[in-house]
């Protein structure tokens, strides 16, 4: 079993034909969700035979909530299974079960749950977690879980795109980017402003040699337009110089946000705790360049 923590589309690999992966029976990829398209890279570029499964957990608890089952079939974009000792439901706004979109939270405690964390007398575990609805763990996450118990992640619940009152996940729009030659990785966004405006910005990080001009710019536009929705459209489409991560995979788009919104880059994130700190602070210099117009 090997785990991905994030797409290689775009570096335009082809393990499957430079080795012999004949072995390989499973791959489970983790961190941020894994675009549609990425999921078909796996099977033309790595394995046709391969298990290909999504993982979704926490650092803290140091397992997934949801996972692959290798009796349940495999569905791009559906993560399969609730992993056993796992009481994750989905509830909306008002804590009740939902069977639309709504928050991942754990009903009952699970084996490896924390009592509080290091360092801390309980109060911000609590707070982080439990804040929402007492005795129920809250992770941030928006998903929705089918009749059959298949979970598909939106993304991050504080990351969740809410547009004049509609709620769109960043994956929608990462799928569809990412799937441009000229474009190899994506970051989006939403910042509400204090005057009631909504900043929706997609940064993009280019192939080499290619620049974002107004050609390319309308292109991007048009495949969201026809891939997700006209309410996708970003405002403003900015190239970077990359796109910063957790060290699990997992895309900084809160982060980002906050800058946007004017948060130091030290309390807007643990620079110790990403993989590309210089490419944060460039974020956080275009952030002040923002505010300062």
């Amino acid at each position: 079993m090997i785990f991905l923590s994030m797409s290689l589309t775009s570096a335009g690999l082809t393990p499957g034909r430079s080795h012999d992966l004949a072995a390989l029976s499973t791959l489970v990829v983790t961190g941020s969700p894994l675009p549609v398209g990425d999921w078909a890279w796996v099977y033309d570029e790595v394995s046709p035979q391969v298990r290909l499964d999504s993982a979704s957990g926490g650092t803290e608890v140091c397992t997934p909530f949801v996972g692959g089952c290798e009796i349940l079939p495999v569905r791009a974009g559906e993560i399969p299974a609730r992993m056993a000792g796992v009481r994750a439901e989905c509830w909306n706004d008002d804590g009740r079960p939902t069977t639309g979109e709504g928050e991942l939270v754990i009903t009952a405690p699970m084996p490896s749950m924390p009592l509080f964390f290091w360092g801390d007398d309980g109060s911000r575990y609590r707070e982080t977690y439990f804040d929402s609805w007492p005795g129920v763990w809250r992770h941030g996450d928006r998903v929705t879980i089918s009749a059959a118990g298949a979970v598909t992640i939106a993304g991050r619940s504080d990351a969740t795109l809410n547009r004049h009152g509609v709620r769109m996940g960043s994956s929608d729009i990462y799928d569809v980017v990412e799937r441009l030659p000229e474009v190899t990785e994506s970051l989006v966004v939403g910042v509400e402003r204090p005057d009631g405006d909504y900043y929706l910005p997609l940064f993009v990080t280019l192939a080499p040699d290619v620049e974002l001009d107004d050609a390319l710019r309308d292109r991007i536009c048009a495949a969201i337009r026809t891939g997700a929705s006209p309410r996708h459209v970003p405002d403003e489409i900015v190239a970077a110089p990359g796109v910063p991560h957790t060290m699990t995979g997992k895309r900084l788009e809160v982060p980002v946000k906050r800058l946007l919104q004017g948060t130091p880059v030290e309390r807007a994130a643990n620079l110790d705790s990403i993989d590309a700190p210089d490419v944060l602070r460039w974020y956080a210099e275009f952030a002040a360049g923002r505010r300062g117009s």
